[in-house]
């Protein structure tokens, strides 16, 4: 049994085999539409979400599969005091797959150690967000036609950003990409991202502030949010929200060619004028999450698929 933990979990030979599949999915869903009769996903999300949670019931139903679960830890056992442990052991009793996710880091982990059936981490605090990783993989590969020799720049919220920590994690792993961190001192990238990933890889980056300088530079844009949620303090939050706002006059200082990804919800630092420049990307990454989710929930639950005969891990 396998579960999807952190997106290192696959291989690379496993995540291409993941991207092939959600694409086949995306060009021909109806031959996916009841390869999951009968299994049942459930999604435990222990904080708020739109996108993720959404899509992966959409992506559990649109195989033909059910979904059942809580959108909020107060309408969970948690409220009196289970622990993800015992949840876990419990979901496992009525459902075929777990997507969780928890603002404690390390939370789906121990769901996966207890869990009789496939876990998925939907997101984990600042850590990890696999699935998310997978939805800029395939984005990024669509636009850009492969994920190596790529110049990539993150900005924002650097150091609370598991969509960041986790794309590095696996951008890394193809050859000569290179890597910008553009974000005021406060959220600069974890050191633990530059000792543990980068560095051990040899991999070249660039720690920057300035995002105008930046933008002729790059292959990828990759904005994040300022998240109020991972502050201690209203004030330290509001002076950091707006330091960086993308919009058309900036996008202009770019090449022509620069797909701009962010994972959402976006506030303020993507201005609306960007929406309609054929280089915004982010909705796409949305339309690409049911497709990749579809392919990690056929993936871990061992299904077949059913255009090529065989099973994906």
């Amino acid at each position: 049994m396998r579960h999807l933990i952190d997106p290192l979990d696959f291989t690379l030979e496993e995540t291409k085999n993941i991207l092939d599949l959600a694409d086949r999915i995306k060009q021909n869903p109806d031959a996916y539409s009841h390869v999951a009769d009968g299994k049942r996903i459930a999604t435990l999300f222990y904080e708020p979400s739109t996108r993720t949670r959404l899509s992966f019931e959409s992506a559990m139903l649109s195989l033909g599969g059910q979904v059942i679960g809580f959108a909020g830890a107060e309408m969970s056992s948690a409220s009196k005091g289970e622990t993800v442990a015992d949840t876990s052991r419990v979901v496992s009793c009525y459902a075929d797959i777990i997507a969780m996710r928890h603002p404690k880091e390390g939370a789906p982990l121990v769901a996966s150690m207890y869990s009789s059936i496939p876990v998925i981490n939907a997101g984990d605090g600042g850590h990890n967000h696999p699935t998310q990783t997978l939805i800029d993989l395939m984005t990024i590969r669509q636009l850009k036609g492969h994920l190596d020799n790529i110049t990539i720049g993150f900005c924002g919220d650097l150091k609370f950003g598991r969509t960041v920590h986790s794309l590095v994690n696996s951008l890394v792993r193809y050859k000569n990409n290179r890597f910008y961190f553009i974000s005021p001192d406060e959220l600069k990238v974890p050191a633990y991202t530059i000792e543990d990933t980068l560095k051990p890889y040899n991999s070249e980056y660039y720690e920057v502030s300035n995002l105008e300088e930046t933008l002729p530079k790059l292959d990828v844009l990759y904005m994040t949010r300022v998240q109020k949620e991972r502050f201690f303090s209203e004030d330290e939050y509001l002076r950091l929200k707006d330091t960086y706002i993308l919009n058309r006059e900036k996008l202009n200082l770019a090449k022509p060619d620069m797909p701009v990804l962010h994972p959402l919800p976006r506030v303020d630092e993507i201005s609306t004028d960007v929406d309609d420049d054929n280089r915004a990307a982010y909705f796409k990454q949305v339309q690409n999450g049911k497709y990749v989710r579809m392919a990690v929930i056929m993936a871990l639950l061992e299904i077949t698929d059913p255009l090529t005969g065989q099973k994906v891990l």
